[in-house]
């Protein structure tokens, strides 16, 4: 027999929509984790949650917590029980200490001598008695990014909890957490459902609950929540813009969502429609509206958790307050427009970055100087004045009023004021693009004005702020420098700029006056990133060190290498090759130095086989090295691939350690050559097959 459903469902004040998501996935996962260590068999574990509530359901609890069976080992059979069968004190004391009698001990051998066991059986317990401790103790385990306290200050919580929910089918389940008792009732939607509501059986909860406007099931709620606005959509004649983290925040902030729509004067869409979809999403949680041809419409989508007597009061009340939001907006663009980004630069002088590093001026002029070094190294001598334009004005928009009252705006504003003032067009664009990407799968820059910006500026803050001792430590990277060597390696293959970052950081070294101590610590941490960002693309570990160590530096050629390692890499002469280069490592490790010729002598060889692998590599090895000076990684598979046979067949002809010594010798040298040339594309003997 089982329990259909076991309910928990904790009530509190409105819990901000962004703790919900992680505190559903945490108190499943809390759950589980109590059933296990209590031995309850059941069925699915489901959460649910509003922003007045959290509920947790389980499905199919057996009656009884499984019967727990326990051996323990005690001394040898032979000192347990004499001659005669009789038990020692040994077997007594041990046979006592475990809750059994003697005559229940049993024989049993382990690695060849036996032993006596006691074997102790725990009868499992009605779940009934377990569950009005299980169920605090889950309470207990959830911690939000902040928590409040009230009454017992032992108890905290996301927002004090008003009421609790604890029933086992139809049964309650008893228990007091902090001031609050658990029952059997529960409350409606806080505007149109009951104040009080009685759930007389677990199975019908979502259902009571459905009747008094609260659609606890987040699914079932996003659901009427889309197909409502959807249906505005045909009313606006318009497309509403679904951010997918908009939706997450509006699902969470409501527990019977009732969309509508608005608008707003035409006249506010001459101001950037960032500042627009900014305000909307932002202050007001509103979805954007935009037309069949993807321009900015003047309407807006809400979402209310109250369905009204009159919307039109509800549609009103809400269009009010964005109208007070973009007459602020429309009058921080007159001001701004009033004081050109130009004339704004100085000011950056008493903005603090780091108090080690200096203040945002020294940055701006820092990165300016990086940025147009890496013009001339990349020989983009054309965007130069560009680069060097778009440097200077490039932090100018964080003393805008726009920015500081969006500052997620920064760059957008930047690009818009540098327009208005008459900027060049790729220069608005690189002060935009200086921040891209943003996140991870975010674009990167689409000119090569802003991606240079973006390289020298994070070149310089992993610099500086190694100087500073603000390197990550843990979980610990207060100035994001995990996240600037990711964007520094998605800039580069994204817009294919080959960068050599040893020579980056040495001229960021320069310009912050940077030991060399320093430096090697840079790279190190750089190196590091890069590894595992190559490996989040699904290379092997050992094919990216490999790659890493040839030409790490620029992390565009090791990408291109390990796309052509990784065409090959199934391939059977390449399988033969790591075989054998594999093979050369080790029998070069065991010989002694003085048992390798320094020089290979063609008059010692014995077999064809050795004069076809010597021609080989040395003509190889004059192409390997132009083939490298020229990044052609596909030419190398060719030259490696037409390489493998020759070291194959030696090693399948010819025997190594020859008893002349010189023939001997000879081999190894050859041996030793051909261990050269495997290190000049990588340490092919550190490969797996």
């Amino acid at each position: 027999m089982a329990y259909k459903n076991l309910l928990l469902e904790i009530g509190t004040e409105e819990i901000p929509s962004r703790f919900l998501p992680e505190a559903l996935s945490n108190i499943v996962r809390y759950a589980e984790e109590e059933m296990v260590a209590a031995r309850i068999i059941h069925g699915r574990v489901a959460a649910y949650g509003t922003p007045r509530r959290i509920a947790l359901v389980i499905r199919d609890v057996e009656e009884k917590q499984e019967d727990k069976v326990m051996t323990y080992k005690g001394p040898t059979w032979d000192s347990a029980f004499d001659a005669n069968g009789n038990p020692t004190k040994a077997a007594l004391g041990f046979a006592k200490s475990k809750g059994v009698g003697y005559e229940n001990l049993v024989p049993k051998e382990v690695d060849g001598v036996r032993y006596a066991f006691a074997v102790v059986s725990e009868v499992g317990n009605p779940v009934r008695d377990l569950f009005p401790e299980i169920l605090p103790a889950i309470i207990r385990k959830l911690v939000f990014p902040k928590n409040m306290y009230w009454v017992d200050s032992s108890i905290k919580f996301a927002r004090p909890i008003r009421w609790i929910v604890a029933l086992l089918d139809v049964e309650v389940v008893p228990f007091v957490y902090g001031d609050i008792e658990s029952g059997r009732t529960t409350r409606g939607h806080r505007f149109m459902g009951a104040r009080n509501l009685d759930i007389d059986d677990a199975a019908e909860f979502m259902e009571r609950l459905y009747d008094n406007y609260v659609i606890v099931d987040q699914e079932k709620r996003r659901q009427k929540m889309i197909s409502g606005i959807t249906a505005l959509e045909k009313e606006m004649g318009g497309k509403v813009e679904l951010d997918p983290e908009l939706v997450e925040e509006n699902l969470y902030l409501v527990e019977y969502p009732v969309p509508f729509y608005g608008t707003f004067d035409k006249k506010y869409l001459e101001i950037p429609e960032e500042v627009l979809t900014t305000s909307m999403k932002k202050h007001q949680k509103y979805f954007p509206v935009r037309s069949e041809s993807g321009k900015l419409m003047p309407c807006f989508v809400g979402v209310s958790n109250n369905r009204a007597t009159n919307m039109g009061v509800v549609r009103e009340g809400n269009e009010r307050v964005l109208r007070a939001r973009l007459e602020d907006a429309a009058f921080f663009w007159k001001e701004d427009l009033k004081k050109p980004l130009a004339a704004r630069i100085d000011e950056l002088k008493n903005i603090l970055y780091q108090e080690k590093i200096g203040s945002l001026y020294d940055k701006v002029k820092a990165t300016q100087k990086l940025a147009v070094n890496l013009c001339h190294v990349l020989g983009l001598s054309d965007i130069e004045k560009l680069v060097e334009r778009a440097a200077s004005l490039s932090k100018s928009d964080l003393l805008t009023n726009m920015v500081y009252e969006f500052p997620e705006l920064q760059g957008v504003m930047g690009r818009e004021y540098a327009l208005r003032n008459g900027e060049p067009q790729r220069v608005a664009l690189g002060i935009y693009e200086q921040y891209l990407p943003g996140f991870a799968g975010d674009k990167v820059p689409s000119d090569s004005v802003g991606a240079i910006l973006g390289l020298a500026e994070r070149g310089y803050i992993i610099v500086s702020c190694h100087k500073a001792g603000l390197q990550p430590t843990g979980s610990q990277d207060p100035y994001a420098l995990r996240r600037a060597a990711r964007c520094i390696n998605e800039i580069i293959w994204g817009t294919e700029l080959d960068v050599d970052m040893q020579d980056l950081f040495r001229k960021a070294g320069e310009v912050a006056d940077v030991s060399s101590d320093i430096l090697d610590q840079v790279w190190s941490f750089y190196e590091q990133r890069l590894h595992v960002q190559l490996k989040e693309k699904g290379f092997d570990h050992d094919i990216v060190s490999l790659a890493i160590s040839v030409i790490g530096k620029q992390p565009l050629q090791v990408l291109r290498l390990l796309g052509a390692l990784d065409k090959v890499k199934a391939e059977s002469w390449f399988e033969e090759l790591i075989t054998a280069a594999v093979r050369v490592r080790n029998i070069l490790s065991k010989a002694e130095v003085a048992d390798i010729s320094t020089e290979v002598s063609p008059a010692f060889f014995q077999k064809e086989a050795e004069g076809r692998l010597f021609d080989e590599i040395r003509e190889t090895t004059e192409h390997v090295e132009k083939t490298l000076s020229r990044y052609d990684w596909d030419e190398l598979m060719v030259l490696l691939a037409k390489l493998s046979p020759c070291i194959t067949s030696f090693f399948d002809d010819v025997l190594i350690m020859d008893e002349d010594i010189s023939v001997r010798r000879n081999r190894l040298a050859l041996l030793s050559c051909c261990n050269k040339l495997f290190r000049k594309v990588g340490d092919l003997g550190t490969l797996k097959c």
